[in-house]
């Protein structure tokens, strides 16, 4: 059958998988709870009839506040049957962030996970005027459950099966389905609008490079609230794969070893914190299997398809001796990882590769539903370090500027309420990406932000972007914000990863009493020092690290210093510590 609308997929799951034991699985106590796909084409008709049932209408908003969850799914679908758009939000996101967005979109409806996000979301109620009901997925004392909707609906089923049928027969795939919020790194988000032909013409084409099959299995990492991991859903749902739901991110390696997938989906900050945790593993290890070891690692960063028959000789060797350790501590059976949301590291794509992993770096946006290029599953449409060529039927061309543009079914409707920013972003069809890149032999490698290259005082332009992630490349800092828009030189905030410092520290014999204590002894000043003057080497004269400072702070979406997928904030880390960066440029003098 021909999926047009995001909901037909459940009509593909009545014709083509309805005998599927576990469509979607999550897990409730610790233990998979698994439902077949008709439990789920059943589950999402009952919501569609419940919401019907409470009042909702076509065109009304809903949103979800949840961890990755199979409800999400029966939510989404019983939204996209009735024509009400789903509004899917970060769980950690602040009240005021909250009350912005509920009341910009106008939801009557909120699904959240768990009792603090009900607390979080009640505290602001009484400002959000549209805001009818509030509904928990887990079971929480004294609040209505989701399961009230699912049980009115199944009760009323047959009440509203014809509306919900007509609703369906008028939809056409040029609709709004949802309404996605940017996270917002520059400044205030905005309200996505995309149509279900945005998604699912996006889904097909990443279902054809995925190729997962019926009787595998897909673990689902990332938010599902993120454009990103919602199309990773809808093509897992088009090639009739398992979906599993990580229970939450301390929990991924069991996780991975219980549900074994073919195919998983990850930002870079994940697949880096991987590889520095194989390494620290590696640098305990003593004698002939460190050697070993690191042979192999050397090898990995090594890796190009194209490489001669010796290489390909040692590779199976280090493949059978390490690498197959690498990919057992994944469950054994990963075949693909989709990777996109910020820039890969060259030397994780080499690695991982090396180790029979395929990282699949692919790019685009909120506003492109999300994907634009992606590399192939190897072949002549794979380059090690771009982010590959156009999916099908999407466009692509780089402006005079260097700007990125894109033309497609993949572009979205436009921002919600706001036809200013539309009318800037999207120009004679095309939509402006904000990013820089280049085509090298029809592959795109994206350079930097537009927004984010600033300039110095002498005039030269730096792009921070490619700078920050070379230096993420040492095991020793774990995140860092370029600095230097319209100062002398170009200089860099460090928030160290402390577990690898911190093992550094006392293998040295460096005695400390906290860590702000540890980042100003001067080994570890000199260690930072080091490491500065050792990729300086790689850099241009202005682009090099000429000062830094360390900081205490492990910059996270919880703190606040990230977005939800792992991006720098740079006007909330620029504004924190302006008084650091005051005295690196000497705007301040240093105290003593």
């Amino acid at each position: 059958m021909q999926v047009t609308r995001t909901f037909d997929l459940l009509e593909q799951y009545n014709t083509l998988f309805n005998d599927k034991p576990d469509a979607l699985a999550g897990k409730e106590n610790g233990k998979w709870v698994k439902y077949s796909a008709s439990q789920y084409v059943a589950n999402a008709n009952a919501i569609s009839s419940g919401l019907l049932a409470s009042g909702l209408t076509k065109g009304d908003k809903v949103a979800t506040i949840t961890n990755n969850r199979p409800e999400w799914n029966f939510v989404d679908m019983g939204l996209a049957q009735i024509g009400v758009l789903h509004v899917p939000l970060f769980t950690n996101l602040t009240p005021e962030g909250y009350k912005n967005i509920l009341n910009h979109a106008e939801v009557k409806v909120v699904f959240v996970s768990d009792e603090q996000l009900l607390k979080t979301i009640e505290s602001i109620r009484h400002e959000v005027p549209s805001l009818m009901q509030v509904y928990t997925f887990d079971e929480v004392s004294s609040a209505n459950n989701w399961k009230e909707v699912l049980e009115e609906g199944q009760s009323r089923l047959e009440e509203f099966r014809s509306q919900i049928e007509e609703i369906k027969n008028e939809t056409t795939p040029e609709e709004a389905v949802t309404l996605i919020y940017t996270s917002g790194t520059t400044g205030n988000s905005k309200g996505v609008l995309l149509s279900h032909k945005n998604l699912i013409s996006n889904a097909e084409s990443l279902a054809k490079v995925f190729q997962l099959q019926k009787d595998e299995r897909y673990l689902s990492i990332l938010p599902i609230c993120h454009v990103g991991e919602r199309i990773g859903n809808y093509q897992t749902q088009l090639s009739g794969c398992s979906i599993y739901y990580v229970e939450s991110l301390a929990t991924i390696a069991n996780d991975l070893q219980d549900v074994k997938p073919q195919g998983f989906g990850a930002v870079p900050r994940i697949l880096e914190r991987v590889y520095d945790k194989i390494i620290s593993k590696g640098q305990k290890l003593s004698g002939v299997k460190k050697k070993l070891f690191f042979w192999a690692l050397d090898l990995g960063l090594k890796y190009d398809p194209n490489n001669g028959a010796w290489y390909k000789f040692q590779l199976a060797i280090a493949r059978k001796l390490i690498f197959s350790k690498w990919q057992a501590a994944m469950g054994g059976n990963v075949k693909v990882v989709g990777v996109g949301g910020a820039a890969l590291q060259p030397r994780l794509e080499k690695v991982f590769w090396a180790a029979g992993i395929r990282l699949l770096n692919m790019y685009g946006l909120t506003e492109t539903s999300p994907t634009i290029t992606m590399n192939r599953n190897g072949g002549d449409q794979f380059k090690l370090g771009t982010v590959g060529t156009p999916i099908d039927n999407v466009e692509v061309k780089i402006a005079s500027d260097g700007e990125i543009l894109c033309k497609g079914p993949n572009v979205m409707i436009g921002y919600y309420k706001d036809e200013q920013a539309t009318s800037e972003a999207i120009k004679d069809g095309w939509f402006h990406t904000g990013d820089i890149g280049v085509f090298e032999d029809g592959f795109l490698r994206v350079t930097d932000r537009k927004k984010e290259i600033f300039k110095l005082s002498n005039g030269k332009y730096v792009a921070p972007i490619a700078i920050e992630n070379l230096f993420k490349e040492s095991v020793y800092i774990d995140q860092l914000m370029v600095l230097g828009d319209g100062e002398k030189f170009t200089s860099a905030l460090i928030s160290p990863n402390f577990e690898a410092l911190i093992d550094w520290s006392k293998s040295n014999g460096i005695e400390f009493a906290q860590k702000e204590d540890l980042i100003q002894k001067a080994e570890v000043q000199k260690l930072y020092n080091e490491i500065c003057e050792e990729l300086n080497k790689s850099l241009g004269q202005d682009e090099r690290i000429k000062r830094f400072r360390l900081v205490s702070d492990e910059w996270t979406p919880e703190s606040g210093e990230l977005s939800p997928t792992l991006k720098l904030k740079r006007r909330i880390i620029q504004e924190k510590y302006q008084h650091v960066i005051d005295r690196i440029f000497g705007h301040t003098v240093e105290s003593q």
